[in-house]
């Protein structure tokens, strides 16, 4: 048995489609459930969802609500409501290619070794996209991944992005459940609740791969190109760091603070790059987003 759950907030436009492309697999119903944590959402979120149940009443699902503000609230309230020894978690802005399913169920019987993996996230840009989005504002903004065709073990602190991942079940019962200090909370923006899972899972010597065919669509809407947007997201991205590192030691989190400047060099390098090739908005963007995270990660608050 497959757990696929989406945790969602607020996300009437694209919780449907998120449902049906799950539905729509090229899996058996009897074979996985669709778990849907309601984060106190006050929008049509609710009467879509019920909507889909109507819709594909084949399917085993089931809707809870968690009062308790946080996507790391939502995610444990998934785990501890799945019934499957898999769990999936897809982003409720996002679709799943059809064989999303049947893919992590071959890799989770073939590499028993394996406690977690995670596929290709593609961001599809719902307005025309920007000449100032680069690889890494691309991964920042959209969650874009992709290492290639090979189901390979993702290395040198790479990680599975938390919309498009599956743990086994066991692997919350050995590390504990995500922390509910990171992650996002309502309209707010930090993360890290992903980064410090999968380090926990690395640090214990357990292996977690990229599945390349388990693709995901992830949508990004007009809103999230917006100046203010990226301030926002980029200091939240600062705050989740400094949370995460402290909350494992101040020799962490000091040598946090230490690899942001061998940030920073390398960000202006890449500006140097850009603009010698005749895209500095590239360039700017990638130095905008280190100074409004450097504020975050240094403990200043946006203006």
């Amino acid at each position: 048995m497959l757990s696929v759950v989406i945790c969602t907030y607020n996300r009437e436009k694209y919780i449907y489609n998120a449902l049906k492309s799950v539905a729509e697999q090229c899996f058996p119903h009897k074979s996985y459930e669709i778990i849907i944590i309601n984060n106190n959402s006050n929008d049509k979120t609710e009467e879509l969802c019920f909507k889909f149940h109507q819709d594909f009443p084949e399917v085993q699902f089931s809707y809870f609500i968690e009062y308790r503000q946080g996507l790391s609230f939502a995610r444990n309230r998934g785990i501890q409501e799945s019934k499957g020894e898999i769990i999936l978690f897809l982003d409720d802005d996002a679709t799943a290619v059809p064989c999303w399913l049947s893919e992590y169920d071959i890799f989770f019987t073939n590499y028993p070794d394996a406690i977690a993996a995670g596929g290709p996230i593609i961001p599809c840009f719902e307005s025309e996209k920007p000449e100032w989005i680069s690889p890494i504002i691309e991964q920042l903004l959209g969650g874009k991944l992709y290492y290639g065709k090979n189901i390979i073990p993702f290395k040198n602190r790479k990680y599975p992005g938390g919309g498009n991942a599956a743990y086994r079940k066991k692997a919350f019962e050995l590390f504990g459940l995500f922390n509910t200090e990171l992650g996002r909370k309502g309209s707010g923006l930090e993360g890290s609740e992903e980064k410090d899972m999968f380090d926990r899972f690395r640090n214990s010597g357990n292996l977690f791969y990229y599945l390349p065919k388990a693709i995901i669509h992830h949508f990004i809407s007009e809103k999230k190109l917006s100046l203010d947007y990226f301030k926002q997201l980029s200091i939240a991205i600062g705050i989740g760091e400094k949370k995460r590192t402290l909350s494992i030691s101040k020799k962490k989190y000091i040598f946090r603070l230490f690899q942001e400047v061998i940030k920073w060099g390398a960000s202006i390098i890449l500006f140097i790059g850009y603009s010698l090739i005749l895209q500095p908005k590239k360039g700017w963007k990638l130095l905008q987003f280190r100074w409004y995270l450097s504020k975050g990660l240094f403990g200043k608050k946006s203006t």
